[in-house]
């Protein structure tokens, strides 16, 4: 009992001495600005960095000697899809073991409509991390008007514009397309200018996966400037790239689109996933009229012999404009029916069907797939000439276009789980595609100011206390695309808002993570 008593106390003197949270000595600071490293300690306090400097005589519940290894401010990725698997993994394991300390989901046109209630939810669960959203135009315009192809009428527009106001009041932080999916394909640019001009008037940001990527890219990039324009507001085109074989290579010409766009005064930056294949779903290989009106809709052409007919010529038709004789570079990440079939191509799973190798055949393999709920799919698009030269270009933030992953289910794209150690081990350490600085300058300032976190993405007195420390030379991605269930190593330590959610390179349970709700500029009401 006295020895309770005693050590009772000598803990409570020494919290009582302890001046601070934690205490980082000798850390090789990299701050986020791109600027070069330097020595410092680091000091944080109630969830805050709260001092950097020298300070031999500090003390601190937890002093760590970084001594060679890099202190970071905690990675920001700016694009996500976690509305459907966060809560099955509040912790976002992936996410954290990767240095990633803030995501923002809601991308590519897909949200929650209901940002209210599902922040709500989020805040109830607790959070590993920190989660902010965009309201996505394609869920606004199915919730208004379903999977229709044609325009929007006014007053159909009217209830769009009141959904994403209703959004961006609770706190989103911008207004996302994905206009290669459906419904938002069908709309015009003037229904994506009305609703971005909602968006701009809560000091929102515009983040588009753009109508095209491959050969009508030019058209693309000129609609999404011009969406940024008219509506007044800062435009973020998701993972910038080159997805049409054809192509590969004219990353510079769309690259100096983007800077001719800055140069006329309109804020465009890009984000950028570190790997030459995308992922999306199965349905993206079919004409959009044939989508229209959702998956039944599509089982109904399906079983008309003329209409079949002319969703297989279009098919033909779209593959041949991208380069491919057939779908061996289309890879099965994700099918529900039947789990056996993942990791396979479309060419492999229709020769196991007992098909000869024939584009037709393919294409009635791809036909089954749809027929039986679709696949989500890994897609080898891209060239890594392209890729590095995004990579380099100083307007081009790292993002992982990935999700919350329960480990172990289905076949996903590795960058759910490595895109950051990647960039820094693959691009940095080895290729030098990419300075340390410049590389985390990317992953932290660079989204933290097109999204607005102004509290994050630097090492600064005052800001947010989300850190990474790790061993620059050992950082590694470990998912590849045969086993992508594999946490990265290396980041040793992560802090999100001052706890520590990684330790000792182990999840440590705590969810310590926020909503962050973007606050509209005080003239709005």
């Amino acid at each position: 009992m006295l020895l309770k008593i005693f050590l009772a106390v000598c803990l409570t003197l020494t919290a009582a001495r302890a001046e601070y949270d934690w205490l980082f000595r000798n850390a090789r600071v990299v701050d986020g600005t791109g600027d070069p490293w330097f020595v410092a300690d680091v000091a944080v306090e109630d969830g805050r960095i709260a001092a950097i400097g020298h300070m031999p005589n500090a003390d601190a519940g937890h002093i760590v000697d970084a001594s060679g290894l890099v202190l970071a401010p905690g990675f920001i990725d700016v694009h996500t899809h976690i509305e459907g698997s966060i809560l099955k993994v509040p912790l976002g394991d992936n996410f954290v073991f990767d240095g990633v300390t803030t995501v923002v989901t809601g991308n590519c046109g897909g949200s929650k409509v209901d940002l209210e209630k599902w922040f709500a939810e989020l805040e109830q669960a607790g959070l590993g991390l920190n989660v902010a959203s965009l309201i996505g135009h394609n869920s606004v315009r199915r919730e208004v008007m379903g999977m229709e192809n044609r325009a929007a009428t006014p007053e159909e527009l009217d209830k769009m514009r009141e959904l994403v106001a209703k959004a961006m009041k609770a706190g989103a932080v911008g207004f996302s397309t994905g206009l290669i999916y459906t419904p938002g394909t069908y709309a015009d640019t003037e229904e994506i200018v009305a609703l971005a001009k909602v968006a701009s008037r809560y000091g929102g940001v515009y983040a588009t996966h753009m109508r095209d990527e491959g050969e009508k890219i030019e058209q693309a990039i000129h609609e999404a400037v011009r969406i940024g324009r008219e509506a007044d507001l800062p435009v973020e085109i998701s993972h910038f790239k080159i997805d049409n074989k054809l192509l590969w290579g004219s990353s510079a010409k769309t690259l100096a689109m983007i800077e001719k766009a800055r140069a006329e005064g309109v804020d465009v930056v890009v984000d950028q996933y570190p790997y030459d294949r995308s992922s999306t779903s199965l349905s993206i290989v079919l004409p959009s009229w044939a989508l229209a009106g959702g998956k039944e809709k599509l089982k109904e052409r399906l079983k008309d012999p003329e209409m079949r007919a002319r969703i297989a010529a279009e098919m033909e038709k779209l593959l041949r404009e991208k380069g491919y004789e057939d779908y061996s570079y289309a890879m099965v990440a994700r099918f529900e029916p039947d789990p056996s079939l993942e990791g396979k191509t479309i060419s492999e799973i229709n020769l196991l069907r007992g098909r000869k190798k024939t584009l037709a055949n393919e294409i009635l393999t791809v036909m089954e797939l749809l027929n039986q709920g679709g696949a989500q799919m890994v897609y080898h698009s891209m060239s890594m000439e392209d890729v590095e030269r995004i990579m380099r270009h100083p307007y081009t933030a790292i993002a992982s276009d990935g999700g919350a992953r329960v480990f172990g289910e289905g076949k996903p794209h590795p960058r759910s789980y490595g895109t950051n150690a990647r960039v820094l081990a693959r691009f940095v350490r080895e290729k030098k595609i990419l300075s340390l600085e410049d590389a985390i300058r990317k992953m932290t300032s660079l989204p933290a100011r097109t999204f607005g976190f102004y509290e994050r993405g630097l090492i600064r007195e005052g800001m947010a206390a989300d850190l990474v420390l790790f061993d620059p030379e050992l950082v590694e991605d470990r998912a590849t695309f045969v086993n992508p269930h594999q946490y990265s190593t290396g980041f040793g330590l992560v802090l999100v808002n001052g706890v520590a959610v990684v330790e000792d390179g182990k999840l440590t349970g705590r969810r310590p993570g926020k909503v962050l709700r973007h606050r509209p500029p005080e003239h709005v009401e």
